[in-house]
């Protein structure tokens, strides 16, 4: 049985650890420990500094992996909380604190759901993932986790709203740079401004017809900075300006897709225009390092896939009216069902709108629902 009053404490306990992306050592440490108290079979953290449990089951057969990402984002300068962003408190029905809902909240149903289900009556075992750096790199944590445990099927904790949801939108990075020729300012005719060229790189790319998903909505081009180099450009001509590009992933989207656009545009000829996916590089707690392209797909299972029925069926069965969606953002999904094709579902509390918002919470009947739709999630697959 699920024990309410210490999943809270110990969803609590999480929240007040700080854990930005290769950060997470503390709470990393918290997971193992509740996991051993527990009684998982087995426990250990790897070289990434991701915490994994297992929960072996009386019969052999599948294994089920339930992961959430302990990294979160910081706290943004400007509006004030009106809690403290590390103090956990509980205020009326919710606990508030960053991470409370992006998603250690779900990360502690997990842990607790899959140490209370009943081991007689599994066919299989529980692999719960607390990962790391989801925030930067989504998947490429997981992907190391999921290479030690083989699983079969895959639930991420990301926010649904108690709802299964079948596939989520994908992410890319995509730097476009624009190289000019210098000059003086005071004769800019004898120059090339990489910086006028970008606008109409820019310009071009504003009107680019992208399509759209009926269940995740539309892909997505949205500039996210802009420099120019030399910079300051004191009585210089700018020769090279750089755009970074956040480009949202529907289904079937490929690297070759997303750039062909940004270079047959009629418009930009003569423009020496460069396009390509940035790579991301970022050092975990532990010292390793994790580098990749920053390409993270999207995904979609269909309506009728066995495993969203069956996931739906056990919702169901504990009293929730649960029904199919998909994520509008981009979740370490984007590994384990984008990139190796392992049946995957999410499922967790809160709202896509509650993530990285000034006094992040979670209301304590969700958390108390998630984790038991946890359990039934793990009885349902495993039986």
């Amino acid at each position: 049985m699920i024990q309410r009053d210490r999943l809270i404490s110990f969803t609590r306990d999480l929240v007040r650890l700080p854990s930005l992306s290769g950060e997470e050592d503390r709470v990393a440490a918290r997971v193992q420990a509740e996991m051993e108290a527990l009684g998982y079979d087995r426990v250990w953290t790897d070289a990434n500094g991701s915490v994994a449990g297992i929960i072996e089951g009386a019969r052999p057969g599948k294994t089920l992996l339930l992961d959430a990402h302990t990294d979160t984002v910081g706290i943004s300068p400007g509006v004030a909380w009106q809690h403290e962003p590390f103090g956990a408190e509980v205020d009326g029905d919710a606990i508030y604190g960053r991470g409370a809902a992006d998603m250690k909240g779900a990360l502690a149903a997990m842990v607790h759901a899959a140490a209370a289900s009943d081991r007689s009556r599994l066919q299989g075992r529980v692999v719960v993932s607390a990962s790391t750096m989801e925030e930067v790199l989504e998947g490429v944590a997981l992907q190391a986790v999921m290479e030690q445990t083989s699983p079969d099927f895959v639930v991420i904790g990301e926010a649904t709203d108690l709802q299964i949801s079948r596939g989520g939108r994908g992410r890319a990075e995509v730097h476009l740079t624009t190289t000019g020729r210098p000059s003086h300012s005071s004769a800019p005719q004898l120059g090339r401004n990489a910086v006028l060229d970008m606008m109409r790189v820019i310009a071009a790319v504003e009107k680019l017809e992208l399509s759209t998903d009926p269940l995740m909505g539309p892909a997505i081009f949205a500039l996210t900075d802009i420099i120019s180099e030399p910079y300051p450009g004191h009585s210089v001509i700018p020769s090279i300006c750089k755009v970074t590009y956040d480009r949202r992933l529907l289904p079937g989207e490929t690297v070759a897709g997303v750039l062909a656009p940004l270079s047959t545009q009629h418009e930009l000829a003569g423009i020496d225009l460069k396009a390509e996916i940035g790579i991301g590089a970022y050092r975990a707690f532990t010292g390793a390092q994790l580098r990749c392209e920053k390409f993270f797909p999207a995904w979609l299972l269909p309506a009728d896939d066995p495993y969203v029925a069956t996931a739906l069926g056990a919702l169901h069965a504990i009293g929730l009216a649960a029904t199919t969606s998909a994520y509008r953002f981009c979740t370490n999904a984007a590994y384990s069902a984008g990139v190796a094709g392992v049946p995957t579902i999410g499922f967790g509390p809160a709202t896509e709108a509650d993530a990285h918002v000034v006094d992040e919470h979670l209301a304590l009947d969700d958390l108390e629902a998630a984790a038991r739709g946890y359990q039934a999630i793990i009885a349902a697959v495993l039986s």
